[in-house]
């Protein structure tokens, strides 16, 4: 006598798991994230605004993070947010690095300043013993 409800030989038919994995939850989780950090990343960027002069050279590598000189427009210095006088510019960089000479510093610059005004910002910070002084500029639209 057959026991009802199990087929002809007495064992139960089990349902295999599928093997598939749904994605579509994933790729709700990633595009919200995405969105958070497209909103985000520009937020944490800080610095004086300054119209920088475009360039097709390549970056420069960042081995760690260096120091920023900013010149506006007016010709007023800050050394990254704080404003400084050309007087006491070397003695905050000595401060800000640690007296350490080889310490990467970038000079930015507002295009509408005359040329001799940044070299001689340049000079004065190269005259305070840094060695590793560079130029930024900013990419044209268009260029790798």
């Amino acid at each position: 006598m057959a026991l009802a409800g199990r087929g002809g030989n007495g064992r139960r038919r089990r349902s295999r798991p599928e093997a598939e994995i749904n994605v579509t939850p994933l790729v709700d989780v990633m595009l919200v994230l995405l969105i958070i950090f497209m909103v985000a990343a520009p937020m944490m960027t800080s610095g004086v605004n300054v119209d920088l002069p475009k360039t097709s050279a390549s970056p420069v590598n960042n081995d760690n993070k260096p120091l920023t000189v900013s010149m506006k427009a007016d010709g007023t210095i800050y050394l990254g947010d704080e404003r400084v006088t050309p007087e006491d510019l070397v003695t905050r960089l000595k401060a800000a690095s640690d007296n350490d000479p080889t310490r990467r510093i970038f000079v930015r610059a507002d295009a509408k300043i005359d040329y001799g005004q940044v070299m001689g910002l340049m000079g004065r910070i190269t005259s305070g013993g840094f060695t590793h002084v560079a130029l930024l500029a900013q990419q044209p639209a268009g260029e790798p």
